[in-house]
């Protein structure tokens, strides 16, 4: 029995580190599209970097310690509260996208300039009120655009977190 506990573990193990693998790929691609293309992003888009960071550094964490039941469902939920939060402000994004032009807020200044003038509470809350350039739509593919696809990543993620951490826990 203890061999097949610790199978479990080391697969779960390998699961999380490819999951976090996963996750450094996504930044890379979104470093990728920013330096190569440029496509700079937004405000939106650089939260959402930062919650496949912290959901990848979640991953990774877990991959290292291994731990037994409750440890495993701990990072279960952290993982899942690190995606829902990256899948909320992807939505917010989708939403922003999906007004009419007329409708669309106006261009607000960067995020570099709103931190450094800006305290932080009043910064998330411009970022998160939305400006016209979140609303632009400047890369798709198969008709999705970028925040459409880190939705589905982000939930594809929390799927992932639980079904490693949460459902195989020894």
């Amino acid at each position: 029995m203890t061999g097949l506990l610790t199978s479990l573990r080391e697969s779960r193990r390998l699961l999380n580190f490819v999951a976090g693998l996963y996750c450094a790929g996504l930044l890379g691609y979104g470093y990728y599209l920013q330096f190569h293309d440029g496509l700079d992003p937004c405000p939106l888009c650089i939260f959402q970097r930062i919650a496949f960071l912290g959901t990848g550094l979640l991953f990774f964490a877990a991959a290292a310690q291994a731990p037994g039941r409750i440890g495993s469902r701990i990072y279960a939920i952290l993982i899942t509260l690190a995606g829902l939060t990256g899948a909320g402000i992807a939505g917010r994004h989708l939403w922003l996208q999906s007004l009419p032009p007329d409708r669309v807020p106006e261009c607000g200044p960067g995020l570099e300039y709103m931190l450094e003038v800006f305290p932080l509470t009043e910064t998330l809350k411009m970022v998160f009120t939305g400006s016209g350039e979140c609303a632009e739509v400047s890369w798709t593919f198969l008709g999705l655009s970028m925040p459409g696809w880190a939705l589905l990543n982000f939930l594809g993620l929390v799927a992932a977190g639980i079904l490693l951490n949460w459902r195989t826990a020894d």
